[in-house]
This record gives structure tokens, C-alpha cells and sequence, in this order.
């Protein structure tokens, strides 16, 4: 049943919270709001930043090894096909973040063909919870961290993996030898940036996960529902500057990283 004061959603899925999108009760803006002498943030924002942080690390550990093998498909191998495998990872980057959660949401829901799976055969739920927001939040990053990875790659002499064949090292050997050390400065910038551009990632998340304070309420969405309550501004303002400091460092060290990485490599 909705809140007090907020319109059912039309939503498929009959385990929508009524924290979700677009509304919120009283004890949403009351929560994120409430304030607190013992630190800079208050309980409610603390929660929402470790959360994000969570969220933003487990989608890219969980992108990682994905990224780094659809990578090295589309640096090193040629078939057909490729140039659309190439786009639908990309896909990712053109498509408003809503229709991304709620593609996710018709897959993986209580009634989609994966969730309804994943629930009977694993007891898996996916839709409005903590992983369903880590999920969420890796598809939205994947195509950075494909792209970082890849022109990493692409920058490897191929002579040297064609040295190592000579010399009888298979496939597998050459890549572990070779072409993964010397990648390293372009995989660690492609997860800082994605776990930057993952600590801010609002559409795919409030429509696959919803607004759940404690399970989904990263910084965005607790900025959102600070933005919603007439006494939340100062709320709102705090937490728009932590998360451009967030954004902004994390940027900064992915670039650091390459440069020191690089600058070790050539000395």
C-alpha cells in the first residue's frame, strides 16, 4: 500500500516499496534531516555515504572480471558481429539510467523470466535490495570500465605477445605474463572511475532498487529525498558538496595512478 499522501505506482512488480520513486512519507524527510551535534554528518547521511560506498565497490568487483574479458575481445580478436557487441556494451552510456532499472526490473523482478529463476532455484531476490542497487549501478559503469581496460590493452605492442607465442606460451600464459601486467595502469584507473561515477548513480538505481533507507538509499537518492522535505536545503547542500568532493577525488587519484604507474614502467 502507498504512503499517506503519495499516488500508487503503476509498476509491474507487486514488491515495490512505498519508499520508492517518486514520493516519500514524512518519516523519510524526517530521518534525513534529523540532526545530530556529534559530527559533521548527520546519522541518515552517514548511512547514505557508507551505503554508497558499498554499492559503488561491490559493482566494481563485480564488473571487473567481466570487463577485463569483453575488453580483450574487442582489442584482440575480429569476427563478425563485433562492432554490435561493441555498441550494446555502450549501450549503457546513450540510454536515460531509468530505462536501464527498468529494463533490470522487468528481467530480474518478482515476475520477470530471470528473477522468477533466480528466486526458485537459488532463493535470490535481486529487485529493491542492497545487491539489486550494486547491480544496477556495475551495468551503468561497465562501459567505462571496458573502455579503460581496452585502450590499455590496445596500447600493448602486439609483438610481444607474438615473441612469447614463438617461444611456445599458449593463449592463457601470454595474456598472465604479458598483456595483464602491462594493463594495470588503465584497469586501476577504469575502477576508480567507475567507482566514482558509481557513487553517483541515481536513475537504474532508485527504479530497479527503489529509495529504501539502509538497503538502497545511496548519497543521490538520500540528496533526492533531502531535496523533497521544505527544511531539507541545508541537508540537501551537504550532501551535494560531499558528493562532488567524492566525484572529484576520485577522479583525480585515477589519474595520479596512471601517471605514477607509467612513469615506474618506463624507469
Amino acid at each position: 500500500m502507498a504512503a499517506e499522501g503519495c499516488t500508487a505506482l503503476p509498476w509491474r512488480d507487486p514488491d515495490w516499496p512505498r519508499a520508492g520513486l517518486p514520493c516519500h512519507s514524512a518519516d523519510d524527510a524526517r530521518s534525513i534531516s534529523a540532526p545530530d551535534m556529534n559530527g559533521l554528518l548527520r546519522p541518515a547521511e552517514t548511512e547514505a555515504l557508507l551505503l554508497s560506498l558499498e554499492v559503488a565497490l561491490r559493482s566494481v568487483l563485480f564488473s571487473l572480471p567481466p570487463a577485463i574479458l569483453i575488453a580483450w575481445i574487442l582489442a584482440r580478436t575480429r569476427f563478425p558481429g563485433r562492432t554490435l557487441l561493441d555498441a550494446f556494451v555502450h549501450l549503457p552510456l546513450v540510454l536515460p539510467p531509468v530505462a536501464v532499472g527498468y529494463v533490470l526490473l522487468l528481467l530480474l523482478g518478482s515476475r520477470g523470466p530471470l528473477g522468477r529463476w533466480l528466486a526458485g532455484h537459488f532463493g535470490m531476490h535481486l529487485a529493491f535490495t542492497t545487491a539489486g542497487a550494486a547491480l544496477a549501478t556495475a551495468v551503468m559503469t561497465f562501459p567505462l570500465l571496458v573502455r579503460a581496460v581496452r585502450l590499455s590493452m590496445e596500447g600493448v605492442d602486439p609483438g610481444l605477445e607474438e615473441a612469447a607465442r614463438t617461444l611456445g606460451a599458449g593463449r592463457l600464459d601470454r595474456f598472465a605474463s604479458i598483456t595483464l601486467p602491462l594493463v594495470v595502469p588503465g584497469i586501476l584507473a577504469g575502477l576508480v572511475t567507475a567507482f566514482a561515477a558509481g557513487l553517483g548513480e541515481f536513475g537504474a538505481v532508485i527504479t530497479f532498487a527503489a529509495n529504501i533507507p539502509g538497503v538502497s538509499r545511496t548519497l543521490p537518492l538520500a540528496l533526492y529525498t533531502a531535496m523533497q522535505s521544505p527544511a531539507g536545503d541545508e541537508t540537501a547542500l551537504r550532501l551535494a558538496v560531499l558528493s562532488f568532493a567524492l566525484g572529484f577525488a576520485g577522479l583525480l587519484l585515477a589519474e595520479l595512478l596512471v601517471r605514477r604507474l607509467r612513469h615506474r614502467r618506463e624507469h
